[in-house]
């Protein structure tokens, strides 16, 4: 598990519902249950701000990093997919994208894994489609500086042929089979914890679930049932994930209050002039299922 991919879970699973900012200390504590040494969880943050994930701030416990506007909806989106608060419906139509790749193949793998966790499957080296379309998908093609035409679309040959273009955009027996692995292998890890474990193993345990879970928001784009194939193990897993992450849920938020509240009660003295001033949490949104903000 890379400490900046773990940094993204503990925010958005745990850290947003409390304000979305912790002490750096914290972050520390919080992630070494799962392996993950300090100067590699510093190493991550110091890049998340770079790229314009975190600000750094100071509070009264220490220095520490608050979500930015932008990393805050990148969550609030995951979260919604990830406990699927979104609406399920579909039109019929897909959201197509023709655009100008861009000539470094570096900058080409990045824009294609941008657009797959958006969503997007491709259907050559330059269009892409979706059963949904997003307002972040414009913004990615105009970051990148790339031209390009976006057209809803719907296929005259009806379901039959919608479900053709599926196949053509997804592998889906590849995503079949990543599903059951999923469960086959986390079930290992969730199930040994009981009402008697300790609650940094519960929360170790829900942690990994997730973060487990998270990877699907890169390779699955969320297609309407019409166009999946009967019995599809995704809906076996996402009801293995909900059940265990909700049970796991209570001693793995005592273990996050406990990591805070111990460093509060260890923070540095105060610097000459008094404590540093507080800054204002951002605005509240309705919680989500699982502790993470569902809206924008």
């Amino acid at each position: 598990m890379q400490a900046r991919s773990a940094l993204f879970d503990l925010y958005g699973d745990y850290l947003r519902p409390r304000g979305g900012r912790a002490p750096v200390a914290a972050l520390v504590r919080l992630l070494a249950p799962l392996g993950i040494a300090a100067p590699a969880v510093r190493t991550a943050v110091s890049r998340m701000v770079r790229q314009g994930w975190l600000h750094p701030l100071r509070l009264s416990t220490g220095p520490g990093y608050l979500l930015t506007p932008k990393a805050a909806r990148r969550l609030d989106d995951a979260a919604a997919r990830i406990y699927r608060t979104g609406g399920t419906g579909w039109d019929g139509t897909f959201d197509l994208i023709v655009a100008q790749p861009p000539t470094q193949r570096g900058d080409r793998t990045r824009l294609a894994a941008n657009l797959a966790f958006l969503g997007y499957g491709a259907l050559g080296e330059s269009s892409w489609v979706a059963t949904r379309a997003t307002d972040e998908a414009a913004g990615l093609l105009d970051e990148a500086g790339l031209r390009y035409q976006r057209f809803t679309a719907r296929h005259s040959a009806g379901t039959a042929g919608a479900t053709s273009l599926v196949h053509q955009a997804w592998d889906l027996d590849e995503l079949a089979g990543a599903y059951r692995r999923f469960v086959a292998d986390l079930r290992t890890v969730v199930e040994p914890i009981g009402p008697h474990s300790a609650d940094e193993d519960a929360y170790a345990a829900r942690f990994r679930l997730v973060h487990a879970f998270r990877t699907f928001l890169f390779r699955d784009p969320g297609l309407p049932a019409e166009l999946l194939p009967r019995r599809w193990p995704g809906a076996a897993a996402a009801a293995f994930f909900d059940r265990e992450a909700a049970r796991l849920r209570p001693a793995a938020d005592r273990y996050v209050q406990q990591c805070l509240e111990l460093v509060a009660r260890t923070r540095p003295p105060e610097r000459a002039g008094g404590p540093e001033p507080a800054v204002p949490a951002p605005a509240a949104v309705p919680a989500g299922p699982g502790g993470w903000r569902g809206g924008r």
